[in-house]
């Protein structure tokens, strides 16, 4: 693969805390073609080093897998961020990356430079570009999932979508925005009250549990599946979307994006497109609320894919 072809090839990793997954793509217009996928746990509890070997291991399977010699351009989203002061890795929820070179450690093993990006950046990304989010300037992108997530996207100079970062690498971090910073939630951050304790899918089942009682021990689909009949499930899931559209407005009376699409497992709450859309209409600073509030099409690639494009 040469030339022109060559150079619109791509690797993208996605490093979560359960799962690392990489893609080679080849990038075309609007559109892409998937080479290569492969998914391994990232089995983060044993420790920095293993999760180093590992994702250099995935990279050139992929690579492999897609029958390159070489490794083309790569990019890795992740959660957390790195620091422009020490470029230390900060904000990761795998803990074990925190305050480590990851970075550069990486780029050293693989012998080449990596781009590496919020995974909320990493998704707003994709879906500006290839999917809910394309046709839009200014597009947000939420993750509610095991933690709640964001990413700003704004298009560069040649009016391709671009990510933005910020001057500390925290751009779109409105989870952890605090609504209660005196008794709320403790969260992972060291604050309390975040955002992420309250939506995220762990928040809602701890809030489950908490007003049912030791009989309240649910998972999210089974708190969803029980809402017709369970007063304590329609309670917490009423909150949950109060929640989400006063958070959400915050978004818009600061950027006033012209779209928002959500993505992590909570997107899937159809309510949240309706009754919470509703709700952020009342918090939001104007006589009328015309954003988008979109769920993603990509689905689970989104992260991955926009990883791709950083380089």
């Amino acid at each position: 693969m040469e030339s022109a072809a060559q150079e619109q090839l791509r690797l993208g990793v996605d490093l979560g805390g359960t799962k690392m997954e990489a893609v080679v793509v080849r990038l075309s217009g609007d559109s892409f073609e998937v080479l290569a996928r492969l998914r391994r746990p990232t089995e983060r509890d044993l420790g920095y080093q293993h999760i180093l070997d590992a994702l250099f291991e995935l990279v050139t399977d992929t690579a492999q897998s897609a029958g390159l010699a070489t490794i083309p351009p790569i990019g890795v989203g992740m959660p957390g961020s790195i620091s422009r002061r020490s470029g230390l890795i900060k904000n990761s929820n795998t803990t074990c990356l925190n305050g480590r070179p990851f970075r550069d450690d990486f780029s050293i093993k693989l012998g080449q430079f990596v781009r590496f990006a919020n995974d909320a950046n990493c998704f707003a990304l994709a879906e500006a570009r290839f999917g809910a989010g394309r046709g839009h300037q200014v597009v947000f992108g939420v993750i509610l999932g095991t933690g709640v997530g964001g990413g700003l996207v704004f298009p560069s100079a040649d009016g391709v979508p671009d990510a933005w970062d910020g001057p500390q690498g925290i751009a779109g971090e409105w989870g952890h925005v605090s609504l209660d910073p005196a008794h709320g939630p403790s969260c992972y951050c060291g604050r309390r009250g975040c955002i992420e304790t309250y939506l995220s899918g762990p928040a809602l089942e701890a809030r489950y549990a908490e007003t049912a009682g030791s009989a309240g021990v649910l998972s999210l689909k089974q708190i969803v599946e029980r809402r017709g009949e369970d007063l304590v499930a329609q309670k917490v899931l009423t909150e949950h979307y109060q929640l989400f559209g006063r958070a959400i407005a915050t978004v818009i009376n600061i950027v006033d994006p012209d779209a928002i699409v959500l993505g992590g497992g909570l997107s899937n709450l159809p309510w949240l497109y309706e009754s919470g859309v509703a709700e952020a209409a009342k918090w939001v600073f104007s006589d009328e609320l015309t954003t988008p509030i979109v769920q993603n099409e990509l689905g689970d690639s989104a992260g991955v894919i926009g990883a791709a494009l950083l380089p």
